[in-house]
């Protein structure tokens, strides 16, 4: 088991410590670890450009077209069975970097759009894919943030699962590392750093059927308590876009997600399928309308390129 940590804080900060002691429990497991600071890298935003996925269906190998130091974390990425990853939270989400780089690698590496092209390759007998990019992984989160508050932290660990989902990776485990105001480091807390060592050991032995380390939360799936109303006991979890029912005993409030909808979490493969249809499906939906108003749609646009030039 080769065992990435990456860390998006500072030098020798909280981000760092936690994951390299993660990487020590599963450095202690008899995994091959390694570990990437990123913040002396430039990972720029994505720009829509799709030169990612219009470059595999042309046949080449997927790549990003900017040239910044993005690359070094995709191929470390693709070099390891398993991300341990840590991110601080300035502003309740992880920080800027982080999202910059997951948003251009989880679309970039979306397990159905891979999945379509490799079997269009084998069929068409041409160049396959980096097969690295097809390699089932298992990710745990730490989420660092310095408030007391725990709701000042509230979209850290949810915004880090952004980077797991889309590539299929198998999330194990998380930590909420909230409070490092007034923790001062988390050398100072031994219930933290034993937690982030047994999670280290934990994600060195994963497979298919490992379970949970954490928090359980209230979806089974992501493990988080995010729970968004719909005005009935029907409610949905906003990560894995799956419902369950909203049930009340007493004091004591749990959802019961059936496995129906289990399975079509953004965090399956019946999940990320059925999104994928779905955007395989918008152009025989808007084509026809784009093909109607294209003179209403020209001439509008001209008139906002003109504006406020």
């Amino acid at each position: 088991m080769k065992v990435l940590g990456l860390s998006f804080g500072r030098k020798m900060k909280n981000c760092e410590i936690l994951v390299k002691q993660a990487l020590r429990g599963a450095g202690n497991a008899g995994a091959q670890v390694s570990f990437l600071r990123t913040i002396n890298l430039r990972v720029d935003h994505c720009i829509g450009c799709g030169a990612c996925s219009s470059g595999m269906r042309a046949g080449k190998q997927i790549n990003c077209c900017l040239k910044d130091d993005y690359h070094i974390i995709e191929e470390a990425i693709l070099d390891a069975d398993a991300i341990l990853v840590a991110a601080p939270v300035y502003v309740l989400t992880p920080v800027g970097q982080f999202l910059n780089f997951a948003n251009r690698f989880g679309p970039a590496h979306d397990r159905m759009a891979l999945e379509a092209e490799r079997d269009k390759r084998t069929k068409e007998g041409t160049e396959p894919l980096d097969e690295r990019c097809l390699h089932r992984r298992y990710i745990a989160y730490i989420s660092v943030g310095g408030a007391h508050t725990k709701n000042w932290v509230s979209y850290g660990l949810s915004g880090m699962h952004l980077l797991g989902f889309s590539t299929w990776m198998k999330p194990v485990g998380h930590i909420d590392a909230y409070d490092m105001g007034c923790t001062g480091s988390p050398l100072l807390d031994n219930d933290l750093m034993e937690q982030a060592f047994n999670l280290g050991e934990h994600i060195a032995a994963a497979d298919e059927d490992t379970g949970w380390f954490g928090d359980p939360g209230y979806c089974p799936v992501c493990h988080l308590s995010h729970i968004t109303l719909s005005g009935t006991t029907t409610v949905e979890c906003p990560l894995c876009g799956i419902t369950g029912e909203l049930i009340v005993e007493g004091d004591e409030v749990r959802v019961d997600f059936p496995p129906e909808q289990r399975s079509r979490s953004r965090y399956t493969r019946e999940g990320l399928l059925e999104h994928y249809l779905e955007i395989q499906s918008f152009g025989a939906v808007a084509g026809p309308k784009l093909a109607a108003g294209k003179e209403l749609i020209d001439t509008q646009l001209k008139e906002f390129e003109a504006y406020l030039t």
